[in-house]
């Protein structure tokens, strides 16, 4: 992003993967390498019809922010951001 963040757009965990920690880890492993690439943040989009991936994020500590181009306009569109150490 313009301003250094990083910005998570996809991620999914088959039907068969899920209930098992793998999106936890895939989470956490995105932030690790974010942070080893020097991005101050990482940011991401989902949809408000996923309310297991919101829970994922806001448990891993992301806080809703604003949404963001191009996702400012999409009412089912909800962004998250993490600030990482």
């Amino acid at each position: 992003m313009p301003d250094g963040a990083a910005e998570l757009k996809r991620m999914y965990v088959t039907a068969a993967a899920r209930g098992r920690g793998v999106a936890r880890r895939l989470l956490a492993e995105a932030e690790r390498i974010a942070t080893a690439h020097g991005h101050p943040e990482i940011r991401l989009e989902t949809g408000v019809r996923q309310p297991e991936a919101i829970a994922l994020y806001t448990r891993a500590g992301y806080t809703i922010i604003p949404n963001y181009p191009p996702y400012e306009h999409e009412p089912l569109s909800r962004c998250y951001a993490k600030l990482l150490s």
